[in-house]
């Protein structure tokens, strides 16, 4: 049997309800300084996308209820929100929040923080409603954005040395 195009494999699997993604990355900073990095939106902006995209809009209200509104965007213009609401947070402990993506995907996700020597341990649960091109990205996607957000801890940890 020849192989089906591309095209159509995607429509396939489009709307099955994939496993759960989990992630687990190191940093070299304490888990306050981490913590601290998902806080406010003038951090997130500079992070919270894989490479090479950026997050030109970011609205944050890091409260339970609150909101957290983005826009990923690709290098040739295109964008990619997300509109999220925190359920909990546990500071320096825990995020979690539901998310709807721009591909009609909702994703519930939890983000535990836990140090240990000066490291912080930083966890990734996602839960989607449906596979798609994101969850099938995500293992990519996400090692990209906790480089960036790896890179962006490093400096503050280097400028708060120098305070």
């Amino acid at each position: 049997m020849p192989a089906k195009p591309e095209s159509n494999r995607g429509a396939e699997t489009r709307g099955r309800k994939p496993a759960d993604f989990r992630m687990t990355r190191e940093f070299d900073a304490p888990r306050r300084l981490v913590f601290e990095a998902w806080s406010k939106a003038e951090y997130l902006s500079r992070w919270f996308a894989p490479a090479p995209l950026t997050t030109p809009r970011c609205e944050l209200d890091f409260r339970p209820g609150g909101v957290f509104r983005l826009a990923m965007r690709t290098p040739d213009g295109i964008e990619f929100p997300m509109d999220a609401e925190f359920l909990e947070i546990v500071v320096p402990e825990r995020i979690v929040f539901n998310a709807r993506i721009h591909d009609g995907n909702d994703v519930h996700t939890t983000v535990t923080f836990t140090e240990e020597g000066g490291k912080t341990m930083l966890h990734v649960l996602q839960r989607f409603s449906m596979e798609s091109d994101a969850t099938r990205g995500a293992p990519a996607g996400w090692t990209l954005t906790l480089n960036q957000l790896g890179e962006h801890v490093a400096r503050r940890a280097a400028e708060s040395g120098r305070s």
